[in-house]
């Protein structure tokens, strides 16, 4: 079967979204951690001690079940534990040696991605986001049409 015509743009794009994909798998890699773990302490340094496996799996569009299998790996390590919530809900916590962590790893990350971001001027800052946002809906658009043909 012959690959579709692709235009130069969208392969390019393409291409950075992998390579920025690739340089987060490799402070993971580096931590030690699989890419998902990672994530999930990442997320619980970003939206709080507390938070819910459904905020993390909602907010990054990764499966329930990947998440779940990650905070048992997280667990079994030490680096976070649960407290049973409301009806299912199952909040999460980060132990002394998972704050180790995200002060050895996930505290400089977001302090760096952060000075990236400053690198840029406000109007490339903007025009980033708001071109991202613009593919992204349209690509869901898109996708979602192709899928309904199905």
């Amino acid at each position: 079967m012959k690959a579709p015509i692709q235009g130069h743009e969208s392969r390019e794009f393409n291409r950075m979204y992998k390579e920025v994909d690739e340089l987060y798998h490799e402070v993971a890699l580096k931590s030690g951690l699989s890419d998902t773990s990672f994530l999930v302490l990442f997320s619980i340094v970003e939206l709080g001690d507390g938070c819910l496996q459904i905020d993390i799996a909602n907010r990054y569009f990764i499966s329930k079940q990947t998440i779940s299998s990650s905070v048992r790996a997280l667990e079994q390590k030490g680096y976070l534990y649960l407290k049973h919530g409301k009806k299912r809900d199952r909040n999460l916590y980060l132990t002394a040696e998972g704050e180790r962590f995200a002060a050895d790893y996930i505290i400089p990350l977001m302090e760096l991605e952060s000075n990236v971001f400053l690198l840029m001027s406000p109007e490339e800052r903007d025009g980033l986001l708001r071109l991202t946002r613009r593919y992204t809906e349209l690509l869901k658009e898109k996708i979602n049409q192709l899928l309904s043909q199905k």
